[in-house]
């Protein structure tokens, strides 16, 4: 019933998506004169994610709330090269390129109500993407385009309804049903390639007092950003043993697979609700507890807080933070079985761990704050209890913001982590970043080997509307760790290099 009312509520936002393209006289602000084109409509943050500086206001009429809408356009490249270092490692797959972006739609707001759709797309040109037969060597660049799509149809290319949803905001309540960005401790759109992670359901946000806002959400599908349908929110494979037809994101539980739901009698097709509480109530402290639970698989529950201390009247603070995840089996265990987030046997982990997927994540931070909000400086932590794998493959990365470089997965079992990491705005059109983290992976599991990573990133501000990004990763990861129960077999090699290069232009 749930999966029929989400279709159908999708294809009626296809429906006014039409209409809109007839009625809607482009970039107007509801009740004013029309968008200048020196207008900035929105802004980048540093994650690639969006602020809507230009929002369409209030109508008395349906035929404003189409025709007083706001489009919102981005274009957009991302370009990939990576080389694995190790004698003997498959680099066939080593570049991917996408070009394409989105255009969304807002309507104006009519008694509260509104409702906005957006069209996602990329392009891989052939000069610059692996072979079909070698899509499932894809690393970096792997979300501009769909491996199953390649494997099933031999075309690359995305096209995808990435947003699409009714909301009901009063001011005080703010609404959303249909295909929705969440961005939570758990859940992230995570738009760092060409089309965001989004889910399918109904989200609700209250102001309950003074700079305190609560959320609940239920959500029945995700949709990941090298899908072009929604899957279930965490089966891994389907029923016919297709990996990238369902949840593939590489944060997954292998072992929480489709085979394993039904030979355990389980439903593979699952709900998620998530709750979240924020307040900034206390001057210098934001506090946040956030709960997640797919029934009949885990619990989340996660405490945050970060607290800002300024130094005397230099325009200098330091801002001590805390995240502290625990995750609890809700049955998921007993189908996981004997098998780790890898899909690996559970050699070196403790015998409690067998069917439980019980376990925690502590993580810590201090940042050093410059004035004017220039940079800072940040010493990360983070260690995970050894227990089970924490399970998170809807992008949202429990040690995100504290220990987590580019591409990097540190929440297996027993993993430690630091990190050092600079951000400076060297001045309107420049900023850069470094970070240095040495990951240190349990030595007698199957799990990757200890690492080191540098991880650097510039943004330039070629207009206002035009910024230039460029990333760059490398791994040095040990190659002298046997693996656990050999005497004479070593972990993989796992050391890399990897570029990045990305263009987005909003208008």
């Amino acid at each position: 019933m749930k999966q029929g009312t989400i279709k159908l509520g999708l294809v009626t936002a296809t429906l006014l998506m039409g209409s809109t393209a007839l009625m809607a006289g482009g970039d107007i602000v509801p009740g004013e004169a029309p968008v200048k084109e020196d207008v900035v409509k929105r802004t980048l943050n540093g994650n690639m994610t969006l602020n809507y500086k230009v929002l369409p206001g209030d109508v008395d009429n349906i035929h404003d709330m189409f025709s007083e809408g706001v489009f919102y356009g981005r274009l957009r490249s991302n370009t990939f090269y990576w080389q694995w270092a190790a004698d003997g490692a498959n680099n066939d797959a080593n570049k991917n390129m996408g070009i394409g972006g989105s255009l969304i739609y807002k309507s104006a707001s009519l008694n509260h109500f509104s409702f906005t759709l957006g069209y996602y797309g990329s392009l891989n040109p052939e000069f610059w993407r692996p072979d079909d037969a070698d899509v499932g060597l894809a690393k970096a660049g792997k979300d501009t385009f769909s491996r199953y799509k390649v494997k099933k149809t031999g075309h690359f290319g995305l096209h995808a309804l990435g947003q699409g949803y009714l909301e009901y905001n009063n001011g005080t309540v703010d609404v959303k049903a249909g295909r929705q960005l969440f961005e939570s401790v758990f859940t992230k759109s995570n738009d760092t390639k060409m089309i965001p992670n989004t889910f399918d359901g109904v989200s609700a946000a209250v102001k309950i007092a003074p700079k305190t806002k609560a959320r609940i959400a239920w959500f029945g599908k995700q949709k990941l950003r090298d899908h072009e349908d929604a899957h279930d929110v965490i089966t891994f494979k389907d029923e016919n043993g297709e990996s990238w037809n369902n949840n593939d994101d590489a944060g997954k539980h292998k072992g929480l697979n489709y085979n394993n739901f039904i030979a355990a009698g389980e439903d593979p097709n699952h709900d998620m609700y998530l709750a979240d509480i924020t307040t900034k109530y206390i001057k210098n402290l934001k506090l946040t507890g956030s709960y997640l639970q797919i029934p009949g698989v885990l619990q989340d529950f996660v405490i945050e807080a970060h607290y800002k201390i300024p130094l005397s009247d230099s325009g200098w603070a330091v801002r001590p933070g805390i995240r502290e995840f625990i995750q609890n089996d809700d049955g998921g265990g007993a189908v996981a079985g004997n098998s780790n987030a890898l899909g690996a046997s559970l050699a070196g982990y403790d015998p409690s761990v067998l069917g439980s997927l019980d376990s925690s994540l502590f993580n810590a931070r201090l940042d050093v704050l410059m004035p004017d909000k220039k940079g800072f400086f940040r010493l990360g932590y983070s260690k995970v209890a050894d227990e089970a794998d924490i399970v998170a493959p809807w992008r949202g990365f429990p040690t995100g913001g504290f220990t987590r470089a580019m591409a990097q997965y540190n929440w297996f079992s027993n993993t430690e982590t630091f990190m050092l990491r600079a951000v400076y705005k060297f001045n309107p059109t420049w900023k850069a970043s470094i970070r240095y983290a040495i990951q240190d992976f349990d030595d007698n599991k199957n799990v990757p080997s200890d690492s080191n990573v540098i991880h650097i990133d510039t943004w330039t501000n070629i207009t206002q509307d035009l910024q230039m990004r460029m990333r760059y990763g490398h791994v040095s990861a040990d190659d002298t760790t046997l693996k656990p129960g050999s005497l004479t077999e070593y972990k993989k090699d796992w050391s890399y290099d990897e570029f990045r290069l990305e263009f987005n232009y909003l208008f």
